[in-house]
């Protein structure tokens, strides 16, 4: 069974060792370095008190699948207070098992509390599977950021994304 609940500092270790397989891969994230547990738990600790941050835990084997986090837009003026980033990871092994949707379920909700009306984000062009969920729950491409990311030396195109909560 999963289970969808806010992050704890303690997930740090679940939370790289889902993320970190898909940073080496090369291909689905922008993210290009990998992180250590002690990096995240300081990631986790300092994360805006705005942001949300949701973990999937596979409750029979107590491990994190998936992860989902908002940050806000953009912190220097208040114009954009309506608006959060959002970032979706899925242990590769669990993928199209609706792990995603749960998590965005409770995002979507949250959000709502909070006070965003937006959620906003780049997906790398080449994700077909990361741009097909989203579009599964909601989102539309707007457009796409050419050459916005540079993943060993290659440039990498960005579809920027959005929906209202």
């Amino acid at each position: 069974m999963i289970r969808i609940r806010p992050v704890r500092v303690e997930d740090a270790e679940g939370i790289v060792n889902v993320l970190n397989p898909l940073v080496e891969t090369g291909e689905s994230t922008a993210l290009d370095t990998v992180f250590t547990a002690e990096q995240e738990r300081i990631f986790i600790r300092d994360f805006p008190i705005q942001g949300l941050f949701h973990v999937a835990e596979q409750t029979d084997r107590g491990v994190i699948v998936g992860f989902q986090n908002v940050e806000p837009f953009a912190t220097y003026t208040a114009a954009f207070a309506h608006v959060g980033v959002i970032g979706t990871y899925v242990d590769r092994s669990e993928h199209r098992q609706g792990i995603g949707r749960l998590l965005f379920e409770a995002t979507r909700r949250a959000a709502k509390e909070k006070g965003y009306e937006k959620l906003f984000g780049f997906v790398r062009a080449d994700n077909v599977a990361g741009l097909a969920f989203y579009k599964r729950i909601g989102f539309e491409a707007i457009g796409i950021a050419k050459r916005h990311a540079k993943i060993k030396g290659r440039y990498i195109d960005e579809v920027m994304i959005e929906r209202e909560v």
